[in-house]
C-alpha cells in the first residue's frame, strides 16, 4: 500500500507498507513460482507487517509481527521494532527500539497483555537552554518498561463506534535511566439514542475519559500532554501543557474528558456532524489547579468516503473558554483516521 495523509498533530506524512494478514515465516519459497503463486511467506495465519512513513514534522519506521495462537494455545505473542524521529517544538526526539508482548483472550470482549519494551531515546535541539526536566534528558538515555493491561471492548466499530464501551486499566513500571511508575485508565462509552428501522442514521452520544498518574522521575518525553485532537480540541498540539520558562514540560498527572453528540446529515450517512465539549487538565502533580482547568466546546464533521477505508476525515472547530495563560491556542484540527 501507498498512501498519504495530513493532521494538525503531525503535519504531512507518506507511507509504504507491506501487510500480509496471513503471514508464514515458516514457509520459506523455494523457486519463483512459491512467490508468483502466492505461496510464500502465507498459509499460518500470522500477522506481518512493515511500514515506512517519513514525514515534515514525523517519521516513522517499524515492523510488526504477531503469533495470535502461540504454539496452538490462546496465548496471542507480538514482536516490533521502530525507529522514530519528531521534531516537537522544544526539541527533536528520535527513539530506536522494541517490544515484545504476550496477550490472552478470556472472552470476545475481555484481553489481557503483558509487554516489555526497550528504547534508546536521543534528545537534541532544545529550543531554550537551562530548564531542568529538559536538561536532563538530553543526549542518549535508555528507557526499558513493564506494561500490563486489562481491557473490556464491546464496541461495535473501532473507527467509528456507535454503541458499546472501551474500558483499559494498565500498570507501567519504567526503568533504565530512569525509575518511575505509571498507573493510566481509559474510558469510553457509546449510547445509541436512535436510528433509522434500517438500522442506518443513527444519533450516538459519547463519553471519553483519559485518566493517567505517573512517578515523579518520569522524564519529560514520557510525560502526559495535553492539546491536540486527540486530547484537547481548541489547543494547538501540546499547547495545553504546563510549561517552564517557555518550554512545554507536560505533568505527572492527566484528566482529560470529552462528551460529543454525533448525528447524520446525509441519508447515505457518509457526512456527519458532532458537538462536543472537551474538557480536563494535566498537572504537575497530582491534584487539580482549576485556574488551569480547559473547557472547549466546538462542532465538527465527519466524512466517510468507502474508497479511503472505514476510517473518516474529521474536521473540528473548538473555542477554549476556559484555559492557562500560558495555553497555545488552535481554533480548527483536522484528522483522518478518526480515533479519540
Amino acid at each position: 500500500m501507498l498512501g498519504a495523509g495530513v493532521n494538525s498533530n503531525a503535519g504531512l506524512v507518506g507511507s509504504i507498507i507491506v501487510d500480509e494478514q496471513n503471514f508464514d515465516w515458516r514457509r520459506i519459497p523455494t523457486s519463483w513460482e512459491d512467490f508468483r503463486s502466492g505461496r510464500a511467506f502465507r498459509g499460518a495465519g500470522q500477522k506481518f507487517r512493515i511500514e515506512a512513513a517519513p514525514g515534515t514534522q514525523v517519521s516513522r519506521y517499524m515492523f510488526n509481527f504477531a503469533e495470535p495462537y502461540l504454539f496452538d494455545t490462546p496465548v496471542g505473542f507480538g514482536l516490533s521494532g521502530y525507529y522514530f524521529k519528531r521534531f516537537y517544538r522544544d526539541w527533536t526526539e528520535q527513539r530506536a527500539g522494541g517490544r515484545t508482548s504476550l496477550s490472552y483472550q478470556f472472552s470476545p470482549d475481555l484481553s489481557g497483555n503483558v509487554a516489555i519494551r526497550a528504547e534508546d531515546v536521543l534528545i537534541s535541539q532544545p529550543r531554550v537552554l537551562g530548564v531542568a526536566p529538559l536538561d536532563a534528558v538530553l543526549g542518549h538515555t535508555q528507557l526499558y518498561s513493564v506494561k500490563a493491561q486489562m481491557a473490556h471492548d464491546t464496541r461495535d466499530s473501532t473507527f467509528l463506534p456507535t454503541e458499546g464501551h472501551y474500558i483499559a486499566a494498565d500498570f507501567e513500571y519504567g526503568f533504565g535511566t530512569f525509575q518511575f511508575p505509571r498507573w493510566g485508565l481509559d474510558t469510553r462509552w457509546h449510547h445509541l439514542l436512535r436510528e433509522r428501522p434500517d438500522g442506518s442514521g443513527r444519533h450516538v452520544l459519547s463519553f471519553y475519559n483519559q485518566f493517567g498518574i505517573t512517578g515523579r522521575d518520569t522524564p519529560i518525553y514520557e510525560n502526559y500532554f495535553a492539546g491536540g485532537f486527540s486530547t484537547l480540541r481548541g489547543f494547538q498540539f501540546r499547547g495545553a501543557s504546563p510549561q517552564i520558562n517557555t518550554v512545554e514540560v507536560g505533568g505527572i498527572f492527566q484528566n482529560l474528558s470529552s462528551v460529543e453528540y454525533m448525528f447524520p446529515i446525509t441519508a447515505d450517512d457518509m457526512l456527519r456532524m458532532v458537538a462536543f465539549v472537551d474538557f480536563g487538565t494535566v498537572e504537575p502533580s497530582v491534584h487539580i489547579n482549576w485556574d488551569d482547568f480547559r473547557v472547549a466546546p466546538g462542532v465538527g464533521l465527519r466524512i466517510s468516503i468507502p474508497a479511503l477505508g472505514p476510517a473518516p476525515i474529521a474536521l473540528d472547530i473548538a473555542f477554549p473558554v476556559a484555559y492557562a495563560p500560558t495555553d497555545i491556542r488552535q481554533i480548527f484540527s483536522f484528522f483522518v483516521g478518526y480515533s479519540r
